[in-house]
């Protein structure tokens, strides 16, 4: 019987095996040549150049020959030179700083950052302590202090001992002071 049940088994997996509910059928093939780009169509562009540079040689940077063309590094004025719209000269809102107004710029933004450096460093460095007179000590003093304020103040209301009196009784309690024979 145990056999009977692998043979089912093993057909009805040999089924499944066999089975080409998730093959993609050939004749849906999809047709790439509206993305392509002919190069010697466009002229002028990034495509163009592109096709122009060699694909055996990496592109040189103009500047330098010797070094290597930077991604970032494109020349948008030569690539829209032709276009009335593009402006490259008395551009509204260009600022054109000469070298001594710039040194000054980078020296006070120094001192600016300096300043703002040493704020941080101290905020962190306050923030760092945990003894001594620092914030958080302080705020656990006052917060023991109004607490214990309350339970004395509560204590002489409901047993009529006064706070000194209680502070008393405490400390004979406590063995500091001796008992009163």
């Amino acid at each position: 019987m145990a056999k009977a049940n692998l043979t089912f088994l093993l057909t009805i997996l040999s089924s499944f095996t066999s089975t080409n509910a998730f093959v993609t059928p050939s004749a849906q093939r999809i047709s790439t040549q509206l993305f392509e780009v002919d190069p010697s169509k466009v002229q002028g562009t990034a495509v163009a150049k592109a096709a122009e540079a060699g694909d055996d040689e990496p592109a040189m940077n103009p500047d330098n020959p010797n070094l290597p063309a930077l991604k970032g590094d494109y020349d948008w004025d030569a690539e829209y030179a032709a276009d009335d719209d593009w402006i490259t000269e008395n551009v509204p809102g260009k600022l054109v700083v000469n070298e001594i107004d710039l040194a000054a710029q980078v020296t006070e933004l120094t001192k600016i950052e300096e300043k703002y450096r040493k704020i941080r460093k101290e905020k962190e460095y306050e923030e760092a302590r945990i003894i001594g007179f620092v914030p958080m000590a302080e705020t656990y003093n006052s917060r023991f202090a109004m607490f214990f304020l309350t339970v004395g103040l509560l204590t002489e209301y409901w047993t009529g001992i006064t706070i000194p009196g209680q502070i008393e009784e405490m400390a004979r309690v406590g063995g500091f002071i001796g008992p009163d024979f």
